[in-house]
């Protein structure tokens, strides 16, 4: 009875503020929510709800729910990889966006400002920069605003599943299938990126293999460590994603490398587990 009764008060709670516009977070942490687990019948209205804000184009407002879903419901009371699918993408979304958020900021551009300058000084990309603010090309000018992420981004390889999660400050972002080394030969420890290059030339058995070469198996892009010879690279072998079979180095999609060189600089962290 009084794990209904608590769980009325949430959900009318929930249901008071949005009418009001309010952030769901703030029902969410409450003491009594984090006592008992939401059952299903409550996650399917949260769904539901999630759902008519992100069709409103409410984006934070949906990520929010869904995020609150996967960490306080019951197991197996919803289909926690479709929603996990759906976060990932509303994390994107959000940042590609000129959404302001805790983590981003907004720019005014000053006379002899670039994006490579604006870029290096607020510890982002140029591409990320383009993207989060709809831009063509890299012309901007004195007086435009642009949309900065000035939280920094980390990366943690867990080479137990092969997977590779992309952090934002505190908050998961987005999970990622990689391929690591064969017999576990991936190094663990705590790394830096120490730089990054689009179609990178493979260096091989005293071999120059070139990046338009189908022997090149770093695919599009490369993200080098501060341990000389490992970093986070493409593939022409996309079948072995999801296993250990690589001479250490991680392995991804290059779609999925090509969205991660755009968001992570130079000197983001990366920690590989086992």
């Amino acid at each position: 009875m009084i794990r209904i009764f608590l769980l009325l008060i949430i959900c009318f709670n929930y249901f008071c503020l949005s009418a009001y516009g309010a952030d769901f977070s703030a029902v969410v942490k409450t003491e009594q929510r984090e006592q008992y687990l939401i059952d299903k019948d409550s996650v399917d209205i949260l769904l539901e709800r999630a759902e008519k804000f992100y069709q409103e184009g409410k984006l934070l407002k949906a990520r929010d729910i869904y995020h609150d879903i996967l960490e306080s419901s019951q197991p197996g009371s919803f289909p926690r990889d479709e929603i996990q699918k759906k976060l990932e993408e509303l994390n994107m979304n959000i940042i590609f966006s000129r959404l302001e958020t805790k983590d981003s900021k907004f720019y005014t551009v000053k006379q002899g400002d670039s994006l490579h300058k604006i870029a290096k000084k607020f510890g982002t990309t140029v591409e990320l920069i383009k993207k989060s603010n709809g831009l063509s090309t890299s012309k901007i000018y004195p007086g435009d605003k642009l949309k900065i992420i000035r939280s920094p981004f980390s990366v943690r390889i867990d080479k137990s599943d092969n997977t590779l999660q992309l952090r934002l400050g505190n908050r998961i972002i987005k999970n990622y299938s990689v391929a690591t080394g064969a017999d576990n030969i991936t190094p663990v420890g705590e790394f830096t990126i120490k730089n990054k290059l689009i179609k990178p030339t493979w260096f091989h058995a005293g071999a120059v293999v070139s990046s338009d070469s189908p022997e090149n198996i770093l695919g599009t892009r490369w993200m080098g460590f501060d341990l000389r010879g490992y970093g986070i690279h493409g593939t022409t072998l996309p079948k072995t994603i999801g296993s250990q079979s690589t001479a250490g180095c991680i392995r991804m999609f290059n779609h999925d490398v090509e969205e991660l060189y755009s968001l992570i600089p130079v000197g983001t962290k990366v920690v590989v587990v086992d």
